[in-house]
């Protein structure tokens, strides 16, 4: 039998015990903030789906060899539920995973964990460094524009906006809508 979710503070206590790194944290909380629009919109488990985006990349910072998988030993060591561990595992498919998303909380997590970066990243290069006036258009421009956030692989964006049944610009929206419920928090509120 499943054991019950961790709270939020547990699983911000477990980030930080094993990511030093602010921009690790502000990945997760920028992915945590996500999920929890995505959850309120679907009407799923807000809390669940918020724990799963904050600790989906914990073991990242001390085990980038061993992503995914690190992860799934440390929850399971904890004795976290299956469904939250095998969620965290599924966001790494084809690249560090061999667990393909089947749930909607784990093919959300799949598609908004890397677009999350290029959100960032085009909130960064505006005059205001905002998320607040951030446009879906500047980001799908951005987007065009392979040069730009090179690192974030929009095959994996676009492979995960089809399994939700979306196209990349409303899933774009999701994700700056979710993010901006952090601005402050992520360092994304612009210069004032």
């Amino acid at each position: 039998m499943d054991s019950k979710i961790p709270s939020r503070d547990e699983a911000i206590a477990l980030l930080h015990e094993f990511n030093e790194n602010e921009s690790l944290r502000r990945h997760a909380y920028a992915v945590e903030a996500v999920m929890r629009h995505m959850a309120r919109k679907r009407g799923e488990d807000e809390e669940t789906w918020g724990i799963v985006g904050l600790i989906h990349d914990l073991d990242y910072g001390l085990f980038p060899e061993e992503h995914c998988r690190k992860t799934g030993e440390i929850l399971k060591a904890r004795m976290w539920p299956e469904p939250l561990i095998r969620a965290v595992r599924s966001h790494g498919w084809g690249i560090c995973s061999d667990l393909e998303p089947k749930t909607d909380l784990e093919k959300t997590l799949f598609a908004v964990d890397e677009l999350t970066g290029l959100v960032a990243a085009s909130a960064l290069v505006r005059p205001s460094k905002s998320l607040k006036d951030l446009t879906v258009k500047s980001v799908m421009k951005k987007w065009k524009s392979p040069a730009f956030a090179a690192g974030v692989d929009r095959s994996i964006i676009e492979q995960g906006a089809a399994m939700l049944g979306m196209n990349i610009p409303a899933l774009v929206d999701d994700v700056i809508m979710g993010m901006r419920q952090v601005a402050d928090e992520i360092g994304l509120a612009g210069e004032s």
